[in-house]
């Protein structure tokens, strides 16, 4: 891990942790939910923990709190989670690597580090982003849940708070300067125009994989560009 640092640039890095940090923001927020809204210590810190994933232990924990059973939150968070089926795809390159690197690198697969990796063109700096990115989002995410279990009956209605907005802030920050690429801007503005329209129709969360419509735009700019020469930095 210690190279993968090395490989990566300072400014690389500096937009890593500013994502980790707002990761570690909503992180609390998970934990001060689950806990102000009566859930034992171990249920946030377990799911963080095991799954891994912002989106889907959200979406589970509104539909146990709503008084949903076991198997309905199960299916919510798969089906949110199925994007990752397409992101594993398209960083295949990156975990072709010894095993236990590759279990770790799974675990990890988020839609950051997929990002980080995707600004990358050289293989061992795709792979240093991601892995970075991952058990950077990993290690933030599970701290602020374990910050917001223990704040969390004291803070009382923790969404009020509004600390569930920072990640997409952040993100968002990040991204604007790649829209400057006609082509990322093609694919943002069709992907954002399907979720948009099926918001009012769909359960949270398959608007978002709906706009994954928007990938093709941006794979076939992405190989129709030129080659970079030698020298050219990624």
């Amino acid at each position: 891990m210690r190279s993968f640092w090395r490989t990566l640039d300072r400014a690389v890095l500096r937009d890593i942790g500013a994502v980790g940090a707002a990761m570690g923001v909503v992180g609390a927020s998970f934990g001060a939910i689950a806990v102000s809204a009566g859930q034992p210590a171990w249920v946030p810190l377990t799911m963080s923990l095991a799954v891994f994933a912002g989106g889907a232990q959200f979406a589970t924990l509104d539909i146990v709190l709503g008084g949903g059973g076991t198997v309905a939150a199960v299916i919510a968070g798969l089906v949110l989670n199925a994007r990752l089926l397409v992101y594993g795809l398209t960083v295949a390159d990156v975990l072709s690597v010894r095993w236990p690197a590759r279990l770790l690198g799974s675990h990890v697969l988020v839609d950051q580090a997929v990002a980080f990796a995707g600004a990358e063109r050289e293989l061992e700096r795709r792979r240093a982003a991601y892995l970075v990115c991952g058990v950077v989002l990993f290690v933030t995410w599970n701290a602020g849940t374990l910050l917001g279990v223990l704040a969390g009956r004291a803070v009382g209605d923790a969404r009020a708070l509004g600390l569930d907005a920072a990640e997409p802030m952040v993100l968002l920050a990040l991204v604007l300067p790649a829209l400057r690429d006609s082509g990322a801007r093609r694919a943002a503005l069709l992907g954002a125009a399907v979720a948009l329209a099926a918001a009012p129709f769909l359960p949270s969360g398959l608007p978002v994989l709906l706009a994954l419509v928007g990938l093709p735009a941006a794979l076939r700019t992405r190989s129709g560009a030129a080659v970079p020469q030698a020298g050219e930095r990624g």
